[in-house]
């Protein structure tokens, strides 16, 4: 039984329990959300049981949902133009060092297999991937058949691959709508299986194997991530015609995959004005049953090549408020090239600001504790721990000893006599001593 099939038959898991712990709610919680399609624990049971042989990471399970907090994925992967397998190990360790929750193994180039195999035998977080990816490897898409789609897909479910972006809600009568934008389909995977669909004059085959698709995952207890294939790409296409069929499309498969035991995310849009935020996720949340929405940014603004982790997590941080619950981090290489270890870093911390933002503003439980920590920090000049408390601790440390070297009640922004908390602290101590004399 999946995880989904157990918590609906009343179980509660290890797997339930480990994230009950992490979030510090109660695990008869856990189950009920899972239960419901609300909860979804990305865990193959061969990565649970460390794929990759002896010394393996193993993985530690975690909860996407509105129960909990708020996750963050990073894409990685080589391109056939960059990178290599031991790169994009490195890329693994700097997302995990800053707060992944889950990574993407996006890989276009070189042995996508051993790329997978090595990223898998080092994560302790969910990993995805897209399996249209390699299953155009050595062929144009034009020749994929039915049999090699179901192939690969159960080829990566036996490596330990815990969620899978399927483009199942694309389909054929959609491509209509498509001409009307303009920037078209900016999806890879979904644009892969429109020029199968228009070279053989057929319905998207993921929509069509959805079944036997789902048995698979069922087997090992994949999750579905289901795609987006007609996201929009720019400001003009959003909330489009286009991307609402295939969302209505994506409803009809989440319930089918209820049906066949397996969890299941939603992925949404990527480029949506601020405005227009909102209205995305409650529109996805009531035609999906609240399955947990997968969102990449949303990115609020085009203009801004280079800067997109800025621009993309103003819209995570609406997106979470409002219902998401798993933000795909962008870097400040979108759009432009694949990342560097160090714009995986800067994705990374721009998603971590904007879910712990969203979760403060939605009341989580003891998500502003730290806030209130390091504000008492603050308040005493006590540097040291600041450092400890901040996010990136040594980050904040070298700001600060870059102009003062000690631990003095002030900064360099005003320096001693210009200093307002200081200040603030001599009036408050004089009025005290105020009130002291005048009670004698």
């Amino acid at each position: 039984m999946t995880q989904y099939e157990q918590a609906r038959a009343g179980t509660i898991t290890p797997q339930m329990a480990r994230v009950a712990q992490r979030e510090g709610i109660d695990a008869e919680t856990v189950r009920d959300e899972l239960a419901a399609g609300r909860l979804v624990i990305p865990a193959n049971r061969l990565h649970l049981a460390g794929c990759g042989g002896e010394g393996a990471a193993r993985l530690d399970p975690c909860g996407i949902g509105r129960a909990v907090s708020t996750k963050i994925n990073a894409n990685i992967g080589a391109s056939p133009v960059s990178s290599c397998r031991q790169q994009e190990l490195i890329k693994l360790q700097w997302a995990l060092r800053y707060g992944a929750d889950a990574v993407m193994d996006l890989s276009t180039g070189g042995d996508l297999d051993e790329t997978r195999e090595h990223i898998l035998a080092h994560a302790t977080v969910p990993v995805g991937t897209v399996p249209v990816y390699s299953m155009i490897v050595d062929r144009p898409v034009e020749d994929l058949t039915c049999e090699q789609i179901l192939a690969c897909i159960a080829r990566q479910a036996e490596q330990g691959v815990d969620f899978f972006t399927i483009h199942a809600g694309i389909k054929r009568e959609h491509l209509g709508l498509v001409s009307r934008r303009k920037m078209g389909i900016v999806s890879r995977g979904g644009s892969l299986l429109a020029k199968w669909m228009v070279h053989h004059t057929r319905q998207n085959p993921m929509y069509e194997m959805f079944d036997e698709i789902s048995a698979i995952l069922r087997q090992y207890d994949v999750a579905y991530s289901l795609g987006d294939g007609l996201r929009p790409g720019c400001l003009a296409d959003a909330s489009d015609a286009a991307q609402f069929a295939e969302l209505d499309a994506l409803g009809e498969l989440v319930a089918r995959a209820r049906e066949a035991g397996v969890q299941t995310i939603v992925e949404g849009p990527g480029h949506i004005p601020f405005h227009e935020i909102e209205m995305n996720v409650a529109r996805q949340q009531a035609v999906c049953d609240g399955a947990p929405f997968y969102v990449l940014g949303p990115i609020v603004t085009d203009m801004f090549p280079g800067y997109d982790h800025i621009t993309s997590a103003i819209g995570a941080t609406a997106a979470a408020y409002h219902g998401a619950s798993f933000l795909c981090y962008v870097t400040p290489a979108e759009h432009l090239s694949l990342p560097t270890p160090e714009e995986v870093k800067q994705g990374c911390i721009a998603y971590k600001i904007a879910a712990h933002a969203a979760d403060v503003a939605r009341g989580l439980a003891g998500a502003r504790r730290a806030d209130d920590e390091i504000s008492d920090a603050r308040a005493a000049f006590d540097w040291q721990r600041q450092f400890e408390l901040a996010f990136d601790g040594p980050a904040a440390e070298k700001i600060r000893r870059r102009d003062v070297k000690d631990d003095q009640e002030f900064c360099a922004m005003c320096g001693r006599d210009w200093c307002a908390m200081r200040i603030s602290k001599e009036v408050t101590q004089g009025v005290g001593q105020g009130r002291d004399a005048a009670d004698r």
